[in-house]
């Protein structure tokens, strides 16, 4: 028996010993497998990291371009707004000038009306004194009447 307890108590050191050294071994595995983790992490951190520097640096120069085109439409707006008030004030001149003119085309109507009305009076006059001083246009002031003249508004 104490052979074989001899021999039990030998295997189980032996097991001993080697299951301790396959739990070092197995510790080396977990430590490798562990180091090998927190490099990976570590390199899919530094990537994050580069990744997310790229985004900036384009958001970055994305804001500068839109800014520069902002800036370019304020300008395009306030040029339109200066031609826009530029063309309102030509056009109220225009008004005012079409609203003078059509004052003084009134007028010049108002005038020929006024001739015209009283035309028929020169010609029974001229009719008259034609009659009286021979028929002759000469002694006759009304014939020699040119309608172009400027005429006097207070004629009529």
């Amino acid at each position: 028996m104490a052979t074989s307890s001899g021999n039990s108590s030998g295997s189980s050191a032996l097991q001993i010993m080697n299951s301790g050294s396959d739990q070092e071994g197995l510790h080396q595995v977990m430590d490798q497998r562990k180091r090998k983790r927190m490099v990976s992490n570590r390199e899919s951190a530094r990537r994050s990291r580069m990744r997310k520097q790229e985004h900036l640096t384009d958001l970055t120069a994305q804001v500068g371009l839109l800014m520069k085109e902002n800036n370019q439409i304020l300008t395009s707006i306030n040029v339109t707004n200066q031609l826009y008030l530029n063309l309102e004030a030509e056009n109220c001149v225009l008004r005012a000038q079409m609203a003078e003119l059509s004052n003084r085309l009134q007028s010049l109507n108002d005038i020929l009306d006024c001739i015209n009305s009283s035309k028929w009076l020169l010609e029974n006059e001229e009719e008259d004194l034609s009659a009286q001083f021979g028929g002759d246009g000469f002694l006759n002031p009304w014939s020699n009447l040119c309608f172009n003249q400027p005429v006097d508004m207070f004629m009529c």
